[in-house]
C-alpha cells in the first residue's frame, strides 16, 4: 500500500472510530448484495439464510468466534418509520406494493389472507409486539437445557422487550377477563402462568419498536459477519460424489437484479444454517433438491434426498376476533393483556383500530381469541422454482374438533367479557351485543364463503370468520425433519432453526421463543464447536 492510500485508510479508520456512534459502526457490516459489491465470496464458517427473527440472534452469536454470513431476501427496517412507530402497525401490515415493504401478502389454499416478512428482523417488523415466554413444560417438550434457555430469554429481553403501560381499555379488558372466570390476575410477567397478565412488549414507551436487527446491531462482532441485504437464496449446494450422505458447501442467490452469486463455506464442520421461517424453510429445501421425491421431479427439479416430511405437518392457530365499538375516542394499543384459559383458548385485546370514522360500529377496539396448538394440519408445497414466490400451503383450520370447541369456548368467554361490567364504559348504549356479534359477522376478513347468513352458530361462526395472527409453523419439524440439534436428518452441513421446526406454537405468542431459540442454537453451536466452557 503506498503512503497515500495508506494515509486515506488510516483517516478512514479515525473517522469510523471517532465520528460515527457505536451503533452506525456496527451497521457498516450490513450491505446490499449487488453484482460488482467488494463482499467475500467464499470461506465462512457459517452461512445463515434468513435475517428474521431467529437468524439475527444467531448470527450475532455465532459471530462472536465464527465467520458469518447472513442473507437477507429483504431490506433493511432501520429509518423505515412505517416498521418502527406503533401507529403505523396497520398500514405496516397492508402494505404489499411499495418498493421496498417489508410485508409480502400470501394467501392460504384456506382463504385466510396472510402476510410473511422480507426485511432484516423479519415477523418481528411486522408483528404486534407481544413478548412473552414458553412454559416450562413446554420448553420441556422441545428437549432444551432449562439454564441455558433461562439465559437466553434474558440476553434477548435486556436489548428489546418492554413493560408497557396500559391503557383504560387494556386494563378493563383485564379486569373483565378475571370477571369472566379468566383467573386469577397474575400482574406483569414474561412468564406463560395460567389466568390474566399484563405481558412485555417490543415497543418502547415512545411507541418506537426495536427488532431482532436491533438485537444484531447491538451484540454481532462486525469483524466476523456480513450480512447481504435483498440477497435472496434459490438453492443449497450440495456434494453427493464419493459420499454416503450428502454434504451441504455453499449456497447460490439472487440479488435485487437478479444476478446469481456463489457463495461457499470453509471446509471442515462448516454449515449452513436455514432460518428463513415456516413458509421459506420447507420450500428452500425442497428448491435444493430435499423433500418429497415425486413432487421434486414434477417441478424438475434434481432430487438429492428423498424426505417426504418437508412440508408436511403445517399449522397455523386460527384466530378470530370481534370488534368492540366504544362510545368514548381510544388510544391506539396493541397485544397487552392476555388471558390464558384453562380450555385451550388465548384472549388478548387492541384498541384504537378506526376501521372507519363514519360507523360507530367501526370504531373502538378488538378482543380476540387464538386457539393454543393447534391440534389441526396442513400441508406445503412449490408453486414454483423461484425462491421468491410464495409457496403453495393449506392449514386446514379446524379440521381437528379440539380446534373447534377451544374456538366456541374463546368466543363465549369473550361475549361473557363484552357484558361485563368493566366494559360498560365504552359499550354505547344503545348497542347490545346481539348488534356487536353481527357486525363482527359482516366484516370482510377472509375470502372463505360463509355457510350461514348469520352468526347463531358459533361453530360456523368461527369457522366462517377465521383469520390469522401470524403464528404459523411446521414444514420442518423436529423428529422427522431435523434432528434435536436441529440438524438435517440424512445430511451433513446442514440445520434448520426456527418455526419451521416446532411442532406447536409455543406460549400465547411466539416471538419470544423463536428469539430465544436462535441465541440458545447459536451458544450451542459455538460450544460444540469452541469447549463447554466457551463464554459468549
Amino acid at each position: 500500500m503506498g503512503v497515500k492510500a495508506n494515509t486515506v485508510f488510516i483517516c478512514f479508520v479515525l473517522y469510523t472510530f471517532l465520528c460515527i456512534p457505536a451503533e452506525g459502526r456496527k451497521q457498516l457490516f450490513i450491505k446490499e448484495a449487488m453484482k460488482n459489491a467488494h463482499w467475500k465470496r467464499s470461506d465462512y464458517d457459517y452461512i445463515i439464510v434468513g435475517g428474521g427473527t431467529a437468524g439475527c440472534p444467531l448470527a450475532a452469536t455465532l459471530s462472536q468466534n465464527m465467520s458469518v454470513l447472513l442473507l437477507e431476501r429483504g431490506g433493511s427496517p432501520f429509518e423505515n418509520s412505517n416498521i418502527t412507530d406503533i401507529h403505523n402497525f396497520y398500514a405496516n401490515l397492508r402494505d404489499y406494493e411499495s418498493p421496498h415493504t417489508p410485508t409480502q401478502e400470501f394467501i392460504s389454499e384456506d382463504g385466510v389472507i396472510n402476510a410473511r416478512a422480507r426485511v432484516l428482523g423479519g415477523g418481528t417488523c411486522l408483528n404486534a409486539g407481544f413478548y412473552t415466554r414458553a412454559s416450562s413444560s413446554e420448553v420441556r417438550s422441545m428437549g432444551l437445557e432449562p439454564n441455558l434457555v433461562e439465559q437466553s430469554y434474558q440476553w434477548v429481553e435486556s436489548t428489546i422487550a418492554h413493560r408497557p403501560a396500559p391503557n383504560e381499555w387494556q386494563n378493563a379488558v383485564a379486569e373483565a377477563l378475571t370477571e369472566a372466570g379468566v383467573s386469577p390476575y397474575n400482574g406483569f410477567t414474561y412468564d406463560h402462568i395460567p389466568g390474566t397478565k399484563l405481558g412485555g412488549t417490543i415497543f418502547n414507551s415512545t411507541g418506537h419498536r426495536s427488532t431482532a436487527a436491533d438485537i444484531l446491531v447491538k451484540h454481532a462482532n462486525p469483524r466476523k459477519l456480513t450480512v447481504l441485504l435483498y440477497a435472496t437464496v434459490q438453492r443449497l449446494l450440495f456434494s453427493t460424489k464419493g459420499k454416503s450422505r450428502p454434504k451441504a458447501y455453499g449456497v447460490v442467490f439472487r440479488d435485487r437484479d437478479g444476478a446469481e452469486h456463489r457463495v461457499l463455506l470453509k471446509k471442515g464442520n462448516s454449515e449452513v444454517i436455514i432460518s428463513a421461517g415456516a413458509l421459506g424453510s420447507p420450500q428452500l429445501l425442497m428448491l435444493s433438491g430435499i423433500g418429497p421425491a415425486e413432487e421434486l421431479k414434477n417441478m424438475g427439479i434434481r432430487v438429492i434426498m428423498d424426505q417426504p416430511e418437508v412440508g408436511k405437518n403445517m399449522a397455523d392457530n386460527p384466530m378470530n376476533p370481534i370488534f368492540v365499538p366504544s362510545a368514548v375516542p381510544l388510544e391506539l394499543s396493541l397485544i397487552q393483556v392476555v388471558g390464558i384459559t384453562k380450555f385451550g383458548s388465548f384472549i388478548e385485546a387492541s384498541s384504537g383500530y378506526g376501521l372507519s370514522s363514519e360507523n360507530i360500529m367501526n370504531k373502538g377496539g378488538i378482543i380476540l381469541e387464538k386457539v393454543s396448538g393447534p391440534h389441526s394440519r396442513g400441508y406445503l408445497t412449490l408453486n414454483s422454482t423461484n425462491a421468491g414466490d410464495n409457496p403453495v400451503v393449506k392449514f386446514n383450520y379446524f379440521e381437528n374438533p379440539v380446534d373447534l370447541q377451544r374456538c366456541v369456548k374463546g368466543i363465549r368467554t369473550i361475549e361473557k367479557i363484552i357484558i361485563s361490567r368493566p366494559m360498560k364504559q365504552f359499550i354505547p348504549h344503545n348497542v347490545n351485543l346481539t348488534q356487536i356479534m353481527s357486525s363482527t359477522f359482516q366484516h370482510p376478513i377472509n375470502l372463505i364463503p360463509r355457510k350461514t347468513g348469520d352468526w347463531d352458530s358459533l361453530k360456523q361462526f368461527c369457522k366462517d370468520r377465521v383469520t390469522t395472527i401470524w403464528h404459523y409453523h411446521g414444514g420442518c419439524q423436529v423428529g422427522s425433519v431435523v434432528d434435536g440439534d436441529y440438524k438435517l436428518i440424512g445430511a451433513d452441513g446442514v440445520r434448520v432453526i426456527d418455526g419451521s421446526t416446532f411442532l406447536f406454537s409455543p406460549g400465547t405468542n411466539p416471538q419470544a421463543t423463536v428469539l430465544m431459540l436462535g441465541r440458545y442454537m447459536g451458544v450451542r453451536i459455538l460450544r460444540e464447536q469452541l469447549g463447554k466452557s466457551t463464554k459468549v
